[in-house]
């Protein structure tokens, strides 16, 4: 195996926890739109795609407003609930200064995702830094992966290594040919990533620092 020459992760969940504010604001909306709420490992579970696709399925016709809903609400405690995950900004500065070419390829709305990537003094790790609504298409789409490869002098490939932790990352790097790599805590369980199961997988930031530094 070769070092990766470009490296793009996901944000939520993978470099910093945002879980609270997420639950929070769903809740509050689900709530305001006559929809049960959801328990937290509900929203851990099913908060996956970009909320152009996610929305008009909870919320029909009312979705625009949904989302203009949450948006208020997760814009309040965002930022003052934003966590680095442990090692991530070690790491990042250690892949960095090895020369390797960094990104972000969230489905978190663009504009929220660099406030935050600011918020916490990351913006130099990146070259660039892609949110939904961003590109034509958000993840899985290979369009958001090729706007953060801009710049990167790599085309998609397997020396483009895709972080993330779900299924959705994984089908991201799937489609777009790149290496499918899956950060979390928790293993990933028998037939969890049948369609696109991760070819490489890590417990934490530093778990992948570790093997790219003896690449």
């Amino acid at each position: 195996m070769k070092a990766p020459k470009v490296i793009l992760f996901d944000w939520d969940n993978t470099l910093v926890d945002t879980w609270p504010a997420i639950h929070d604001a769903i809740n509050a909306t689900l709530v305001a739109f006559g929809v049960a709420p959801w328990t937290f490992d509900e929203t851990r579970g099913r908060v996956r795609r970009s909320m152009r696709e996610s929305f008009p399925e909870l919320f029909g016709e009312r979705w625009e407003e949904a989302a203009t809903f949450f948006y208020n609400r997760f814009e309040s405690t965002h930022l003052e609930n934003l966590e680095p995950l442990p090692g991530a900004g070690a790491m990042l500065e250690e892949l960095r200064m090895a020369g390797i070419h960094l990104g972000v390829v969230s489905n978190k709305k663009g504009d929220y995702l660099r406030r935050e990537v600011s918020k916490l003094g990351w913006g130099s790790h990146f070259g660039r830094i892609v949110g939904a609504l961003d590109a034509e298409k958000d993840k899985p789409a290979v369009e958001s992966v090729d706007m953060a490869l801009e710049g990167a002098g790599t085309e998609r490939g397997e020396g483009v290594w895709l972080a993330g932790d779900t299924d959705i990352d994984l089908e991201c790097a799937g489609n777009a040919g790149c290496l499918p790599v899956l950060i979390r805590e928790t293993p990933p369980k028998p037939e969890e990533f049948a369609l696109f199961p991760p070819a490489l997988y890590f417990e934490s930031c530093q778990a992948l620092c570790k093997l790219v530094r003896t690449l």
